[in-house]
This record gives structure tokens, C-alpha cells and sequence, in this order.
């Protein structure tokens, strides 16, 4: 029997009410978005994840992309999350300081995730509300390219949510991430700031550095929006081979400029959540 509106008014009350007691104990929520898909948005979600937490921060690794749920393989943590009695999940650990949730965790391998809003909509507050972070430093949730019922969910349940874009510096690249922008500032959201991956490649013969896409399509980008630039990433074969492996850059690149990037952002992001 369908429910009435009282009864769905009354479960999305509740739902809001455990999204609200669970976010209540993490201090700092950030969105990782872009409006273009294959820009490197999870290389940086785990990477800055993975800083964070051997910052000594305790850290949450929140996967929202169900139709493309690759958090688990870049991590290179397979064992899956847990469920208590109470039905309550209990996130993967994957080091001392980072716990992580992905819809990979639930899949057959290969297996695709066909659903319409409404479901996907129940799996992100299930997300939100059901998961035990504990106490939380940062929760970095790693939302699928564009506006859709993902980040809507997120933005709508969890009110202090930033948003850090990640774009590539070509201009129909950035034509798209222009659209998140204007998604997150129409929902009152604090946007970061952007980093900029693939954004040129240094020489492996000669040290040149080496603009791959130009810099006028960002530089035009930034004097528009306003938006800050917190970090220029190279291109670097050594990001996809260790992706694919599972191996977070931040700890097995040692000493590597892209290692430095993301040090030297995990310090900026400190400075622009406090402002």
C-alpha cells in the first residue's frame, strides 16, 4: 500500500534527523566536484584523503558516485564495510585515521548499478545517516561529474558542505565546470577553491616543463569566476599506474613533485576552511 503523506513526511523527517546527528560529528565536510567526467576528480578525492589522514586528522572517504564507484580500487582496500544490529554500517578502515564508504563495496565486479533518482537518492542519505564515521576531522565526499541527484542530495542534507572543484585547463572542460559552480552557489555553498590536474608534464628527458593545454582558457576561467586556484598537478604517468594499483601517490611517490602538490594543498585547504 502506497504511504500516505504524513507517513513520508514523517520518514523524511527521520532520515533528515539521523543525516543531522551523524554529520553533527564530523567538523569539516567537503565535496569534490567537477563538471566534466575524466579529470582525475577521485585521484584527487583519495589523495587528499589519504594527506589528510597521515596529517594525523581523522578522515572519512564518502564515494556518491554509484554509477562509477572507483574509490575502492584506488585505495586498495577490498575488504568491505560491515552492518551491525541495529543496521547501522560500519565504514571499511583502511588505516588508523581513514575509514572509507563506496558503493563498490556492494557490487559484483563489473556489475553495473542501474537505478532511477528516488533510489539513488535513498542510497546517498543511507550514506549520510546510517554510516558510523564517529568523530570525524574531514569527510571528503567524491561526487560523479555534474549536477545530478548525487550532489543535489549532499548539498540539500548536509548544509555546511564545501565544495573543491577539480578541472583540466582546457576551455570546453571548463565550460562545464562553470555549470558546477553556478549549481553550488545556487545552493549557498562555499566553493574552496579549484585544482587544476593534468595541467602540464615536465620533460622525462629533458626537465622542460611543458604547457599540454595552454594557459589562457584558465587564466580567463579564474578571472571570472573568482575562484582561487589552490594547485597546478602534472601529468604524470607514474598517478595512473599507481591508481590502477592501488596506491595512493601521497605514500608510495615519495619525494615526487605530484607528493608535493598535494602536501602543499592539504596546507592551503587548512587556511580556506578557516576563513
Amino acid at each position: 500500500m502506497p504511504q500516505s503523506h504524513d507517513e513520508k513526511l514523517k520518514a523524511l523527517l527521520e532520515t533528515r534527523g539521523k543525516i543531522e546527528k551523524r554529520m553533527s560529528n564530523i567538523r569539516n565536510k567537503i565535496m569534490i566536484m567537477s563538471g566534466k567526467g575524466g579529470v582525475g576528480k577521485t585521484t584527487v578525492s583519495v589523495n587528499l584523503a589519504v594527506a589528510l589522514a597521515e596529517e594525523g586528522f581523522k578522515v572519512g572517504l564518502l564515494d556518491i558516485d554509484l554509477h562509477g564507484p572507483n574509490v575502492v580500487t584506488m585505495v586498495g582496500y577490498s575488504s568491505p564495510p560491515d552492518v551491525d544490529a541495529n543496521n547501522n554500517i560500519i565504514p571499511a578502515r583502511v588505516s588508523e585515521n581513514l575509514l572509507v564508504i563506496s558503493m563498490g563495496y556492494f557490487l559484483e565486479e563489473g556489475k553495473p548499478t542501474i537505478w532511477r533518482g528516488p533510489i539513488k537518492i535513498s542510497a546517498i542519505n543511507q550514506f549520510l545517516g546510517d554510516v558510523m564515521w564517529g568523530e570525524l576531522d574531514y569527510l571528503i565526499i567524491d561526487a560523479p561529474p555534474g549536477s545530478g541527484d548525487e550532489p543535489l542530495t549532499v548539498m540539500q542534507n548536509v548544509p555546511d558542505v564545501k565544495i573543491l572543484i577539480v578541472a583540466t585547463p582546457q576551455k570546453v572542460a571548463l565550460q562545464d565546470v562553470r555549470r558546477s559552480i553556478t549549481f553550488a552557489e545556487t545552493l549557498n555553498k562555499k566553493i574552496l577553491g579549484v585544482v587544476e590536474n593534468m595541467s602540464y608534464l615536465i620533460c622525462p628527458h629533458c626537465g622542460e616543463r611543458v604547457e599540454l593545454f595552454g594557459r589562457t582558457a584558465m587564466e580567463e576561467f579564474l578571472e571570472e569566476t573568482g575562484v582561487t586556484l589552490l594547485a597546478r598537478l602534472p601529468f604524470d604517468p607514474k598517478v595512473a599506474e599507481l591508481a590502477d594499483s592501488g596506491k595512493p601517490v601521497v605514500s608510495w611517490y615519495r619525494n615526487s613533485r605530484v607528493e608535493e602538490i598535494y602536501r602543499e594543498l592539504v596546507e592551503k585547504l587548512l587556511e580556506v576552511m578557516e576563513d
